[in-house]
């Protein structure tokens, strides 16, 4: 409590602190955990029942000590960092870690030598600031000063800061933790320790204020880390008012068959001219929305044609130095819409996309339709087709294709029956193969391959044309390919 007045009308100060003792044991404390009042129980480090809500007092409180009968001993103290203050005729007295009822018992049972009958009472009139500890699955761990609300002592409007407030303090609670086991770590009196168990799952279900404790001065609160991660529960954090800020930039890697691999910053949400935040596919802007793996995917280029988009893995740090692996199927996010599989990303994630084993043509067609592909890749068709250059087609097109897209083959001087295919590969080395050349064949890796972003469809001359030429000349990007080839022997 923080405003008593105790009047001990005792004639022995040692029958007085037996019969507060047998008060205490009588009647029990109200649980904060629960919500409701329980009966007397052993308590451990681990598994406590109830939780002390008393106030301790320590350096910095201002106390009003009142000695009845006698008010030239009465006065107002500033605690001191040590704990205890000078009163008259008894001297130093320690108060650290008591409640203002011990605190009087303690001052009755001093002036006892010297008074008959000391009549003592202890007032708080003004709070120090709530020091504590934040660890674990937050933010910024550290140590924090908390400031109290309202007044104090005569004034019964005081508010202290909640555990609620705390987390918000650290900058809100990551993703990769497990709300449902946020211990709470309270010093009891001078020497011992009380630990509680907050379940901030049934605070976000229920809206049950019970669950959110009020906090005193050295107390520490550990937010664990999940040890298994639960992608429902994870959106439901990053919604609430605990969670880390919505609106926070934060740098995420992705590797693997994407288009530009790399680290982004994965910007606020905002609404663009579209609608809601709706974005094209086209991977040369940034896309608004939440922060998540789809968004991180076309803020990369989108990804490619031999991406496996089934068993994508997401990799988060914890804050005990462990790393969760989280797998995504963006496969059963596009056929069941199950957004779940769409994870909300934090600072530091690494997202791997994983090259597929198999190439089915069927989905390969219609993820190019999708936002997880860029909107179009540019592949250069150069030699004999009627408009050789940088052709613009769409992701996951075939050799067919790109030869069409480029106007088809110039009959007089091409090469029909094959083509070269010159690709640059994610390792900076570069590949050439013959590719026969079969239009009515559908997709497939002999014949009809899907061209990747910045491959290069060379026509060559018929030997007829051959004959008729002196020059092969080329210029343009196109001939700082081919000299770039050159270099590499090809």
């Amino acid at each position: 409590m923080l405003n008593t007045t105790l009047f001990k009308f005792l004639t022995r100060p040692v029958v007085g602190v037996a019969l507060l003792t047998a008060v205490n044991a009588a009647v029990p404390s109200a649980s904060l955990a629960q919500g409701q009042p329980l009966p007397p129980t052993t308590q451990t480090p681990t598994t406590p029942t109830q939780l002390d809500t008393n106030y301790s007092l320590g350096g910095g409180d201002r106390i009003r000590v009142n000695v009845f009968e006698v008010p030239e001993y009465t006065g107002e103290y500033q605690i001191p960092p040590g704990g205890a203050i000078n009163l008259p005729l008894i001297g130093s007295v320690s108060v650290l870690g008591l409640t203002t009822e011990q605190a009087a018992d303690e001052i009755a049972r001093r002036y006892a030598r010297f008074l008959k009958r000391p009549l003592i009472s202890v007032n708080l009139l003004s709070s120090r600031p709530i020091n504590i500890f934040v660890a674990g699955e937050v933010t910024r761990p550290g140590a924090y000063t908390l400031s109290l609300s309202g007044g104090a002592g005569d004034n019964p409007g005081v508010q202290y800061p909640t555990v609620l407030a705390a987390l918000t303090t650290a900058q809100g609670v990551t993703l990769a933790a497990d709300v449902t086991q946020v211990q709470l770590r309270r010093k009891i009196g001078r020497s011992s320790e009380q630990t509680v168990s907050i379940n901030l799952k049934e605070l976000i279900q229920t809206g049950r204020l019970s669950q959110d404790i009020t906090l005193r001065d050295g107390d520490t609160i550990v937010v664990p880390t999940a040890t298994n991660f639960n992608v429902a529960e994870s959106r439901n954090i990053f919604a609430s008012n605990f969670a880390a800020s919505q609106t926070t930039p934060r740098t995420v890697t992705i590797i693997g068959e994407i288009n530009r691999p790399g680290s982004y910053l994965v910007t606020p949400a905002s609404t663009d001219a579209q609608g809601g935040g709706a974005t094209t596919n086209s991977g040369t802007t940034t896309p608004n929305g939440l922060p998540n793996v789809t968004r991180v995917i076309q803020l990369a280029g989108g990804i490619t044609a031999q991406a496996d988009i089934r068993n994508l893995k997401l990799r988060r740090l914890t804050r005990a130095g462990s790393e969760q692996a989280i797998d995504i199927n963006l496969w059963q996010l596009l056929q069941s819409g199950d957004a779940n599989q769409d994870i909300i990303v934090q600072d530091g994630d690494t997202i791997v996309i994983p090259t597929a084993t198999e190439i089915i043509p069927a989905e390969a067609t219609q993820l190019a339709t999708t936002t997880l592909s860029p909107a179009r890749i540019q592949v250069g068709v150069v030699g004999e087709v009627k408009n050789p250059g940088l052709t613009d087609v769409q992701p996951n097109s075939s050799l067919n294709q790109a030869i069409l897209a480029a106007g088809g083959f110039n009959d007089a001087r091409a090469s029909s029956d094959a083509v070269d295919l010159i690709r640059l590969n994610p390792n900076g080395s570069v590949t050439k193969r013959i590719v026969k050349v079969d239009f009515s064949a559908g997709i497939n890796e002999q014949t009809n391959p899907i061209l990747r972003n910045n491959d290069v469809v060379v026509v060559n001359r018929s030997g007829l044309a051959k004959t008729g030429d002196t020059t092969n000349t080329i210029t343009g990007p196109l001939g700082v390919i081919f000299n770039i080839l050159r270099l590499f022997g090809i």
